[in-house]
């Protein structure tokens, strides 16, 4: 039986250019389809999140380059709590799929890998 899962990730990225955001978005992106071995089909819609010191792209600019063009995307910003990860790039995919809560793969690269300890080494 198939059911709609989300999927989170996060990527830093070394400074607030254009290009930089959206390498780090489609990478970040990458790893989580080949991860959870998803196709296009899948994917219902991705929320993307950027802390305020990233604002020279959209990074949802870099999953229509990929040919991600049927899902819903948005992008917004993030909280801006003190002390927080900068330079970041935070998703959440939705999609179809029959895997099981435990047998999704959540993705977390560079620095990122601290925000979630426990399932950066998945």
């Amino acid at each position: 039986m198939s059911g709609v899962r989300g999927i989170r990730g996060a990527i830093t990225v070394q400074e607030n250019l254009e290009d930089l955001i959206l390498a780090a978005a489609e990478a970040l992106l990458q790893e989580i389809i080949k991860a959870n071995d998803l196709s296009r089909e899948d994917i219902a819609s991705i929320i993307f999140t950027v802390t305020d010191d990233l604002n020279a792209a959209f990074p949802a600019k870099a999953a229509r380059q990929m040919g991600l063009v049927q899902p819903a995307l948005l992008c917004t910003r993030e909280i801006p709590v003190p002390g927080a990860l900068p330079r970041c790039i935070r998703v959440l995919l939705l999609v179809n799929t029959p895997r099981t809560q435990e047998e999704i793969k959540h993705v977390y690269l560079g620095e990122a890998a601290c925000l979630r300890p426990d399932l950066a080494s998945q």
